[in-house]
């Protein structure tokens, strides 16, 4: 195990291996198929996973970055634009809107569930604005029904980056089904992830997902004919494949982590630790279990010494990093989202994680505060 660590914050192995010979069996489908780019796999986890989400179409492609980036190109968005995201989010949701041409304006956070403040949305609206990506970051639901009101009356898009929300809920449904479009990603730490690379836009609109068709495949409406200034970005047929073997397992998985949420909410009520908020009307996928801990860097070395391996999901806010220094924002703007970098800590969650190991982690933390 690396860095000697006795417990991973995130450990991939125990589910591959669990997995293994389904997993074998759809490789071996598809290299014996001959058809490795846009074929029966595809098609059919497309079809699976819109069905589980409850929408009509989903679209795969390359990445969650690039889901995000085909979302705002299906819409027109570009040079002159401007779209709005938090300023507490993964480098990614920024890095797709820049992708596009498009300016992004950036709106701190609701420090109880670390996505985006419905109020603050409204204030940064202009008549550039294009569109609102509204990330549901931890797999925790941003407030839908201002947000949706705030995109209607403006006139703009709402897109759903969706990308650490598979199966969370809010008042009973899907999250990445509220907005014009919903983007996930597969990569291989997310609670459905594919052994590499792979990403998903999915959309009521049976327009739009013809585009995003076009658009993930150089706008080749037949070979080497481009209507479109498309792009290539495919999930290929190995990635779809191992995820249709995962996605019949995803809520199962989910729940477990839900009890392992549960077991470090018993276990660490200590005033030194804040544990996530969920309001009563969503349904958390426990993506990442973070809290706000005091202390937050010396914790975190202390768990590193003591072989526990924990993350600080994000330790700078957008604003603050040094390749957006040119977005014209500075220290103090965003106090939300700085104080969330200063404090946040994720602790070991994944579906396989022994309930042993959750009560290890939790003792490691009240000895460092000085409890018994």
């Amino acid at each position: 195990m690396s860095k000697g660590y006795q417990i991973l914050r995130c450990d991939l192995r125990p589910q591959a291996e669990e997995l293994l010979p389904q997993l074998l069996q759809a490789a071996e489908r598809v290299l014996r198929s001959g058809r490795y780019i846009l074929g029966a796999e595809l098609e059919a986890f497309e079809r699976e996973f819109a069905e589980f989400l409850g929408v009509r179409y989903a679209v795969g492609v390359a990445s969650g970055t690039e889901a995000l980036f085909l979302a705002l190109r299906a819409v027109g968005i570009g040079h002159g634009d401007e779209v709005i995201a938090p300023a507490f989010t993964a480098i990614p949701t920024v890095a797709a809107i820049l992708m596009s041409g498009a300016r992004p304006v950036l709106v701190d956070i609701d420090p109880q569930t670390y996505t985006l403040d419905p109020a603050l949305v409204a204030a940064a609206l202009s008549e550039r604005t294009r569109a609102i990506v509204v990330v549901h970051l931890f797999g925790q639901s941003a407030e839908m029904e201002p947000l949706l009101r705030l995109a209607a009356d403006a006139g703009v898009v709402l897109i759903e980056d969706a990308a650490q929300a598979h199966g969370s809920k809010h008042h009973g449904r899907m999250l990445g089904t509220f907005g014009r479009m919903g983007c996930f990603s597969f990569y291989p730490t997310k609670n459905l992830g594919a052994y590499g690379d792979a990403g998903m836009v999915v959309t009521d609109d049976a327009e739009l997902a013809e585009r995003l068709r076009l658009l993930r495949n150089y706008g080749q409406v037949s070979p080497y004919r481009s209507v479109l200034c498309g792009i290539n970005s495919r999930l290929d047929e190995l990635q779809a494949a191992f995820l249709r073997v995962k996605l019949p397992y995803l809520m199962g998985w989910n729940q477990r982590r839900a009890r392992l949420a549960q077991l470090y909410q018993e276990l660490l009520q200590i005033p030194q630790i804040r544990h996530p908020v969920v309001r009563p009307y969503n349904e958390v996928n426990w993506h990442v279990y973070v809290v706000r801990a005091e202390q937050r860097d010396r914790l975190w070395e202390y768990l590193e010494a003591h072989g526990i391996q924990a993350n600080v999901y994000y330790p700078v806010p957008i604003h603050l990093q040094e390749v957006y220094r040119f977005l014209g924002y500075r220290e103090g703007d965003f106090p939300h989202s700085e104080a969330a970098a200063q404090e946040v800590l994720a602790l070991p969650m994944f579906p396989e994680l022994e309930e042993a190991q959750v009560e290890m982690v939790a003792a490691a933390i009240r000895r460092f505060y000085g409890y018994a």
